[in-house]
């Protein structure tokens, strides 16, 4: 795309910040232009977040009708795979799913509770609650 067509619709972020793009300057040599947003762009971006706010509540509504813990709602509300949280808790993935049962979660050590906690940046009583609170 030549430097002068490239988008400038304003993004979700287009007030914020802008994109670094490439495109071809007047000697077709490549360049680099910015760009407040484009707006394809910003229409799948809203419906992967939808996906995810969609992730979360089915994930709330687990944990509410006692088929899962409170870690899968921070997961997804997180957007962590087990994967992820073992790094960030030192839990085996196993454990972590074995945790993700409500019975087992309810029997967790404060230890291994506020190692979960920590991960997801919330105190142990938000984790048990699925309170959120953003700073």
């Amino acid at each position: 795309m030549k430097k002068e067509d490239v988008p400038q619709d304003l993004g979700s972020l287009g007030k914020i910040t802008r994109e670094v793009c490439y495109a071809t300057d007047s000697e077709g040599k490549y360049v680099t232009a910015l760009s407040t947003g484009w707006d394809v762009k910003t229409k799948a971006l809203d419906v992967a977040w939808q996906e995810i706010d969609h992730r979360i509540a089915v994930a709330k509504q687990k944990v509410l009708n006692k088929e899962a813990s409170p870690l899968l709602f921070f997961m997804e509300y997180r957007m962590m795979d087990a994967s992820i949280l073992a790094d960030y808790t030192g839990f085996w993935q196993w454990q972590i799913k074995r945790h993700l049962k409500p019975e087992v979660f309810d029997k967790l050590s404060d230890k291994k509770l506020e190692k979960y906690a920590e991960a997801f940046n919330v105190k142990v009583a938000d984790l048990k609650s699925m309170n959120v609170h953003e700073s």
